[in-house]
């Protein structure tokens, strides 16, 4: 098993440490409020380990659990202590109101953070269509991925497999425009049509 580090004490961050330090991984919790990291940290199994904002994570796997307005700013703070890294991007883009995406006309969170990101490191759009609570439950689930480099594609689908969860490739990182549509309509879903949020997105193959 590997250290995987998660940007990030947030309920989705949470849910997605939980289930990786259950698996045997290595947890690096990085918080810009150490507290909440050390929080967090207290609540997964032994081995876990708090890191220092800013600084290079210990991880070759980098978890971006923040809101998509702040991935920016976290990124800028990072600069290049995120070399090479794997960075999974769990983002969604929905507006406040939850009428569209913020991220630009042809583009998506995913790519924005590409774009700023070291030119060495490499974005997976990934869990964004999973509620954190269900995560947390267990059981298996579909995380649907994108991203254009297939070492870090390859090495994120071992990854979530590892959590007990079914990886399913959806092509190159303009897909992340698609799955953080898919993160809205899931959000819809819960709100309307099936009046809970205890929802998640499987496919059939027959």
């Amino acid at each position: 098993m590997s250290t995987i580090s998660i940007i990030g004490s947030g309920g989705m961050a949470a849910a997605i440490a939980g289930r990786t330090a259950n698996a045997g991984h290595t947890v690096e919790v990085i918080s810009r409020d150490p507290a909440k990291a050390q929080t967090l940290v207290d609540k997964l199994a032994a081995g876990a380990t708090t890191g220092t904002y800013g600084a290079a994570p210990a991880g070759d796997i980098v978890i971006l659990a923040v809101p998509y307005t702040g991935a920016a700013s976290v990124l800028a703070d990072y600069g290049n202590a995120l070399d090479g890294k794997v960075i999974i991007d769990i983002t969604n883009t929905a507006s406040p109101d939850l009428t569209g995406l913020v991220s630009p006309a042809g583009s998506s969170g995913a790519q924005e953070i590409a774009r700023i990101a070291p030119a060495s490191a490499h974005v997976v759009k990934a869990f964004n269509t999973l509620f954190g609570h269900v995560l947390a439950k267990g059981g298996l689930l579909d995380a649907f991925i994108a991203a254009d480099d297939p070492e870090a594609k390859a090495r994120v689908s071992t990854f979530i497999k590892s959590l007990g969860l079914r990886p399913l490739d959806v092509g190159g990182l303009h897909m992340a425009q698609t799955l953080e549509a898919l993160g809205l309509m899931m959000i819809g879903l819960a709100k309307n049509g099936a009046g809970t949020w205890n929802i998640a997105l499987n496919v059939d193959i027959g």
